[in-house]
């Protein structure tokens, strides 16, 4: 399956942004989908995972409560609903596919190219 992630950008720390993560390729309704982030030097970072079906999400702690990952299956699209940013959430983010559901694991199978976000005080 390929991904191609876009939406990242500049943004005030309080504000929102919204990442969409389009796939093609497979049947995008077998993949359970994920969001990892990344700052240089840095090691990538888990952020949310979200089953084939969307019925099951999971977020890591840091962003809980402020982030909301969904996806269309209609579209084979998922998304990473950005809100209250803070400059500690500035990195590039990446989604990834796998056809199991991993919570908190870098242990995807599928990657997209990245896209950056900025948020500024």
């Amino acid at each position: 399956v390929q991904l191609q992630a876009f939406g990242g950008g500049l943004a005030q720390a309080g504000g929102s942004l919204r990442l969409s993560c389009a796939a093609s390729g497979r049947t995008f309704s077998n993949y359970a989908m994920a969001w990892f982030r990344q700052t240089p030097g840095t090691e990538r970072q888990y952020v949310a995972c979200i089953s084939w079906s969307g019925d099951f999400t999971d977020y890591a702690g840091s962003v809980k409560d402020r982030f909301t990952i969904s996806r269309d299956n209609a579209k084979n699209t998922v998304y990473l609903q950005m809100n209250k940013l803070k400059t500690e959430d500035t990195a590039v983010y990446y989604c990834a596919a796998d056809l199991y559901l991993k919570v908190d694991s870098t242990e995807y199978d599928y990657w997209g190219q990245g896209t950056q976000v900025t948020v500024s005080s």
